[in-house]
């Protein structure tokens, strides 16, 4: 601040002084007044210090001391520009990581789901196959045993009819045979009757049928 106050003086000491106006005196008319003028006062030169003299080489410390100045606030700057890059380089790959992450997890998700999704389909197959296979030998057993079933009831019904052809043919021969003792008797009671007839004789037992 000392230095730069006497390269202020310096600039006002060459500006050249303004001289004063001088009143031009216009004509008076006859039924003007003249107005009465204010006496002019020229302006009081401001008495001016000599420059004060400096050694030459202020200049040169001054802007080496400017640029000295400049040059941390530029690399600053620099140091500053360089760490917001790395920043938002740093920022830019980590969102780039999280994503390739998050792509990684979502896929790891879809390959379990699918896998989840075949084994329960293959399992289900399974039960569906296991369940036709035992429906079909129940199917095919009971089949079976329905033909063995008419099987047996044709030799049931076989043998029913065997059984009531022999009944029937043991009945036919009781009455056969009741058929002809019964003709016997008869012959032999009309040949008693005639006996008795001829001999006049009456038989001991009467009414015997009662």
């Amino acid at each position: 601040m000392a230095e730069e106050e006497p390269k202020k003086v310096t600039e006002t000491v060459s500006e050249p002084t303004p001289t004063p106006e001088v009143p031009v005196e216009k004509p008076v008319a006859a039924g003007d007044v003249i107005p009465q003028e204010k006496p002019v006062v020229a302006p009081q030169e401001k008495p001016v210090a000599p420059p004060p003299v400096l050694p030459s080489p202020a200049p040169a410390e001054e802007k080496l001391g400017d640029s000295k100045a400049l040059v941390p606030v530029v690399a600053k700057e620099v140091e500053e520009e360089k760490k917001e890059g790395s920043v938002h380089r740093d920022a830019v790959l980590a969102r780039v990581e999280t994503e390739k992450r998050m792509s990684l997890i979502k896929a790891w998700e879809e390959a379990e789901k699918c896998k989840v999704e075949n084994k329960a389909e293959k399992k289900l197959s399974s039960i569906g196959s296991w369940e036709n296979n035992k429906k079909a030998a129940v199917e095919a057993e009971l089949k079976k045993m329905e033909e063995h079933l008419e099987k047996k009831k044709a030799e049931y019904v076989e043998l029913m009819k065997n059984k009531i052809a022999q009944i029937h043919k043991e009945a036919e021969e009781k009455r056969a045979m009741i058929e002809a003792k019964r003709g016997e008797e008869i012959l032999k009671a009309e040949e008693l009757a005639a006996k008795y007839r001829a001999t006049g004789t009456a038989p001991k037992k009467l009414f015997g049928c009662i």
